[in-house]
């Protein structure tokens, strides 16, 4: 049969182009368009090469973690087959807890989403190309766009909803005709622009031919041998090995994991199944890593994590051999006995100074030390992609740093921490208790006691000489960088960067073990994302009192003279109110501790020292914000791109009102003559706040904020998730963006400065602006990067 009669026909079937197809509940059949008919024919379009890609980049971007708009994660097939949901996974008005809907986890099957309230956005039924367009609801919503282009001038009209808490719209099959008379331009991708003509026919294609995707990947070979090692190591039956292996687990459940030497993109998941190594892994799925099993036998296995990387929850974690040889020195060689396993109920699983007293306490706190900032970034970032709880009660920029584990601290104690375990209790073990009064009651007496009885042994330290002082604080050893860490909070995101970055922050850190220990239990392993009010302001209150403490233990290095005039300013407004409600031990801050300081600036006289103290680390610092490990190339000399350092570092020094108008984050390109030597930096704006401690407050009111001390960090390098803003220049023009940048004093100006350097999303370049910062993050840190989100990008 001739090829154009099979076109023709093909066709005729089809339909022929119309501009505006009816969509009907009754499926009358869907226009498609006929130059479609012939692609059809073809041979089936290419599932990693053609399709992923374009999923990747023009879906994935807005649709790959628990944020994805109707819970449709397009990060894997097995998402695109799950659907999606009006259920919403971020609500913090929510009464009681929802069912969790953790894709690969909380159901198996199509069928199981379904009883569980997703509805499908791909044809279920009979499977023909005509089928298999007209009945998805993912095609009409790309035709939608089709049809209706978005506009590609100045900003996106006031039609478009873009609020993050905005109210959901979840079209399914039956709806979806109303949806799209109701919002022509809502069509996905949505508020972006539209799709490249090839892009479309490649998605379209693949949809009518049942959107096919290959079987989940198989450990690669040189892996398998890696992962028969890891699961032979955990699964060890002595009560030693059983308990170092359950700490390991409840602290890199959420872990992205990496075998050293493997392909640069292939991650694991460590989990606990019902099957032994060797079989098919069944994942036990409780909420929290440290829920009870079940009575049956499990086993700790090593999962291959298929889906397309997104930043947001990549938090990635190397086991190698070296990484082996570390837990045998810390948790194995050292003579300790373990006569009795802890039990998994509530009140001894959710407290880790119960459950692992047997272990050393110097191991389990070199542990973390070891690689501090994948647990930070456990709790600034995240595995649950928005992190409006635990962020909102920090600084939008401070320092992190540790006590030496090696050094005669009181909290290094094991015995000390052991007989105040009862007090370190996290609310996180009262699941679904509708008493909210018990975060006063309870955990903050626990806490008062503690701080009460830290307090009497604080009194007892002699008198330091800050440069003696200063040992107290963990130097990484001179190699290690995660020594020191610098938290950047973006609204409800954050980021972790390796050493001491930008200017002198407001606030500083000081984490001891036990500190460390329940960040980690209370943000991380307790926390539950499905969880109702009140497990939200436990959660909430309670790292009020942890930022506290690591604060106060910065502040024990200054001049007790000093200590609350410097606190009080941090503090100012709702301080008062707050401390009402929680009165803490005030007694140490008149405690002499430290003498030598030489400035009337004593708080910046120590940030100078404590620069001093981490120096021998900063080099690998900057290497691993640059490009992921300690002994990358660093970019050969060059005048005009020190000319472009140069500029970027005037922005740096930008603050008050003139950054009013500014995105939290926003990447700059900067094109150089030679393309290969193109340059990406961020802008952190850093907004300064009169208090952080206020969980009823509204967090966008700006009777919050101290708009004088605002400020601008500015790296050379991609920092974040969210992106809010890309601004795009010529590096022959970089004088004139950082000079035009200086001179905005209101959003007339901010928005002329966007008229000449901004990428709009209604800006035909927006993709190719998009997709570079893509591949440059993908190409200087392979392993750690992935893929932005574009969720929070902003309709300037």
């Amino acid at each position: 049969m001739p090829a154009i009669f099979l076109i023709t026909l093909l066709a005729g079937i089809l339909g022929y182009w119309v501009l505006e197809a009816p969509f009907s509940v009754e499926h009358e059949p869907v226009v498609i368009e006929a130059d479609l008919a012939s692609a059809l024919l073809d041979a089936p379009v290419e599932f990693e090469h053609q399709v992923r890609p374009v999923l990747e980049r023009r879906c994935v971007v807005c649709h790959g973690c628990y944020d994805a708009p109707c819970q449709l994660k397009l990060s894997s097939s097995e998402g695109l087959r799950r659907g999606a949901s009006e259920a919403l996974v971020y609500d913090p008005a929510r009464l009681t807890p929802m069912q969790p809907t953790r894709l690969f986890v909380d159901a198996r099957g199509t069928a199981e989403w379904r009883s569980r309230g997703f509805h499908p956005v791909l044809n279920e039924g009979q499977q023909t190309p005509e089928s298999n367009l007209q009945d998805s609801v993912l095609y009409r919503l790309l035709r939608l766009k089709q049809q209706h282009p978005q506009p590609d001038t100045d900003q996106l009209p006031d039609s478009f909803t873009l609020e993050l808490d905005r109210e959901q719209t979840c079209p399914t099959l039956e709806s979806v005709d109303d949806f799209a008379e109701e919002h022509p331009l809502w069509g996905m991708p949505y508020a972006m622009p539209n799709l490249s003509d090839q892009e479309y026919r490649t998605l379209v294609s693949w949809l009518a031919q049942g959107a096919p995707a290959p079987a989940p990947p198989a450990p690669s070979a040189g892996v398998l041998p890696q992962i028969a090692q890891w699961e032979e190591f955990l699964n060890q039956r002595s009560n030693k090995q059983q308990l170092v292996s359950r700490y390991l687990y409840e602290h890199l459940f959420h872990a992205h994991i990496h075998f050293a030497g493997s392909p640069t993109r292939e991650f694991y998941r460590l989990v606990r199944s019902t099957t032994p190594p060797g079989q098919a892994i069944d994942e036990i799925p409780t909420v929290r890593p440290y829920d009870d099993p079940g009575a049956a036998p499990f086993y700790y296995r090593l999962l291959r994590y298929h889906p397309s990387i997104v930043v947001k929850n990549h938090i990635l974690y190397e086991f190698s051999d070296r990484r082996m040889e570390r837990y045998r020195e810390l948790f194995l060689d050292p003579d300790y006995a373990v006569r009795e396993l802890p039990s998994y109920q509530p009140e001894i699983a959710s407290n880790p100074f119960k459950t692992f007293i047997d272990l050393p306490l110097k191991s389990r706190y070199r542990f973390l030390l070891d690689d501090a900032r994948f647990f930070i970034e456990g709790f600034i970032k995240g595995p649950v992609c928005r992190g409006q709880i635990a962020l909102n009660v920090i600084e939008d920029q401070f320092w992190v740093l540790f006590f030496d584990p090696d050094q005669d601290v009181f909290t290094n104690d094991a015995q000390f921490v052991g007989s105040m375990a009862d007090d370190l209790q996290l609310p996180a073990d009262r699941r679904s208790s509708l008493n909210l009064t018990s975060i006063w009651s309870d955990y903050w007496q626990r806490q008062r006691r503690y701080m009460t009885s830290k307090q009497a042994l604080f009194k007892k330290i002699s008198t330091h000489d800050i440069h003696h002082a200063l040992g107290y604080i963990w130097d990484g050893e001179g190699n290690n960088p995660n020594a020191a860490l610098t938290v950047f909070r973006h609204f409800d995101s954050g980021s972790v960067a390796y050493g001491l970055v930008g200017n002198d922050p407001e606030t500083a850190w000081i984490l001891d073990y036990p500190l460390f220990e329940r960040i980690h239990y209370l943000l991380v392993a307790g926390f539950n994302v499905y969880g109702n009010l009140v497990h939200q302001v436990n959660t909430r209150i309670y790292m009020d009192f942890l930022r506290m403490e690591g604060e106060d233990h910065f502040l024990a290095f200054l001049p007790a003279d000093r200590r609350k005039a410097i606190r009080d300013s941090w503090y100012a407004g709702l301080r008062s109110g707050v401390e009402k409600l929680f009165t803490a031990p005030q007694d140490w801050m008149q405690v002499d501790t430290v003498s030598g300081y030489r400035s009337d600036d004593p708080q910046r006289e120590l940030y100078q020292y404590i620069r001093g103290r981490v120096a021998g680390v900063t080099q690998q610092a900057d290497a691993m914000n640059r490009c992921g490990i300690q002994d990358c190339i660093k970019r050969r000399p060059d005048t005009e791109i020190a000319q472009v350092d140069q500029a970027m570092a005037v922005i740096a020094r930008l603050q008050g009102n003139n950054l009013h108008a500014f995105p939290d984050l926003a990447f700059v390109q900067v094109r150089m003559d030679d393309p290969q030597q193109d340059r990406a930096y961020t802008l952190i704006r850093n907004k300064a706040y009169k208090n952080v401690t206020s969980f009823l407050a509204d967090e966008r009111e700006r009777d919050r904020a101290d708009i004088e001390q605002d400020s601008m960090t500015v790296v050379n390098w991609l920092e974040g998730s969210y992106p809010n803003f890309f601004f795009s220049v010529a590096g022959s023009e970089i004088d004139a963006f950082t000079e035009q940048c200086a001179e905005i004093r209101n959003h007339k100006d901010y928005e002329r400065f966007v008229d000449r350097y901004g990428i709009r999303r209604t800006s035909p370049g927006f993709w190719a602006t998009a997709d570079w910062f893509q591949d440059e993050y993908a190409r200087n840190q392979p392993v750690v990067s992935g893929l932005f989100d574009l969720n929070r990008y902003e309709n300037r």
